[in-house]
């Protein structure tokens, strides 16, 4: 591999499958790779793979996700050498299990620790707390939210010098109104044979428990008066019991010709256009909350449950509503207030959603501010051994 003037990179994570932190770690391999660095990648791999190929950035495919000590142990040997044939300078763990390997792996090699703490991760005995720790053992400690910042103070003992907030960041060229063109969103509606003149409820995210799926249900059953469509758009990833509690909870509830679970969809950008609003009801707090921003990227009301980073994305009032989590009248009351929005309304709404996003939540800035982190980083270590050389004991 032909030297490069940049950073040289390596980050670490269980997969690349599907995922906001899968996402934000190919978005900065690329931005590596583009600011003249070196870029690699180890995980168990996926399908975000081949976007590291076509960026010239490295994959190494290894069992970093397993919590198994003697796997974790083998991992760190790996990841030593990959170090050291390579030359890499800042190792960037983004999950605890990898994160524990690739701290080994720095002591051992001097290469610069680094970490994104990406959720509130479970806290219920000593072991676990310990477990969670490493994540705050970074020379810098990146949070993805001001929650997740808080989060990380109040529970562990940390160094606020070393804490950085670094917001998840979306791809605003892509979800913007003008970049999405009337005829997918056409195709889309007519593979989903959404009629023209219903409401479109749209709830992205995977079906799994926490996000909430079942609070909208309720919310739904209590606004029989409305003619609506209401789209859960995400697979079940193997939790088809899950599924068929929710497709019970509907039938249970007479929702069947409103509810419709039309599982992964390959262009978002449209399935956001076709929406009248946008739903994240999560019951557990969402660390950052990407629906939340999508949806306001393409000028879209956003719902959502008011808790972790939600105030953080939403302007209540202004660029969406936020309502009690759990609480199925609260959002059946926000969502009687946005579809009775008239077109201005809507159009104030969007322009201010938005703006809102490009100041605050772009791709861009997420980049710039962790090449900003890794190259401060470099210049310490710069400092220091430059200071070293100076001292009067390097000079005897």
């Amino acid at each position: 591999m032909a030297k490069r003037n940049g950073p040289v990179v390596l980050q670490v994570l269980p997969s690349l499958q599907t995922g906001g932190a899968e996402r934000g770690c190919v978005d900065i391999a690329v931005a590596v790779m583009e600011a003249g660095g070196t870029a690699f990648v180890a995980s168990s791999g996926g399908d975000m793979v081949r976007d590291l190929d076509r960026a010239g950035a490295r994959h190494f495919k290894m069992p970093v996700h397993s919590k198994n000590p003697l796997r974790m142990w083998l991992n760190s040997r790996r990841l030593i050498k990959i170090i050291r044939e390579f030359d890499v300078q800042i190792v960037h763990a983004r999950s605890r299990a990898p994160a524990w390997s690739c701290r080994a792996a720095c002591l051992k090699t001097g290469a610069h620790f680094i970490t994104t703490f990406h959720g509130t991760y479970n806290i219920n005995s000593g072991l676990k707390r310990r477990y969670n720790a490493i994540m705050t053992k970074g020379a810098r400690v990146i949070a993805i939210s001001r929650f997740i910042a808080d989060h990380i103070k109040a529970e562990y003992k940390i160094d606020p010098a070393r804490l950085r907030i670094i917001h998840r960041g979306i791809d605003i060229e892509q979800l913007e109104p003008a970049a999405v063109p009337a005829a997918r969103i056409v195709s889309l509606a007519e593979q989903w044979r959404l009629p023209d003149d219903i409401p479109v409820i749209l709830m992205p995210g995977r079906l799994t428990r926490w996000k909430g799926q079942s609070v909208l249900i309720e919310a739904l059953a209590a606004l029989r008066e409305l003619k609506v469509r209401c789209l859960f758009v995400g697979d079940d990833q193997g939790r088809t019991g899950y599924r068929q509690e929710l497709m019970g909870l509907v039938k249970s509830r007479g929702l069947e010709s409103i509810v419709h679970f039309v599982g992964h969809c390959n262009d978002m950008a449209a399935a956001y256009m076709l929406a009248d609003v946008v739903i994240s009801a999560s019951t557990d707090p969402e660390g950052f909350g990407r629906v939340m921003a999508e949806g306001q990227a393409l000028g879209k009301p956003v719902i959502a449950a008011d808790h972790g980073a939600s105030n953080e994305l939403i302007i209540h009032g202004e660029t969406g509503w936020l309502v009690p989590p759990g609480d199925p009248l609260a959002l059946a009351a926000a969502l009687r207030v946005v579809l009775a929005l008239n077109t201005n309304q809507r159009e104030e709404l969007a322009e201010k959603a938005i703006s809102h996003v490009r100041e605050k939540f772009t791709r861009a800035q997420m980049c710039k501010s962790t090449l900003d982190v890794y190259e401060e980083i470099l210049s310490e270590s710069v400092s220091t051994a430059t200071a070293l050389e100076e001292s009067p004991a390097s000079a005897t």
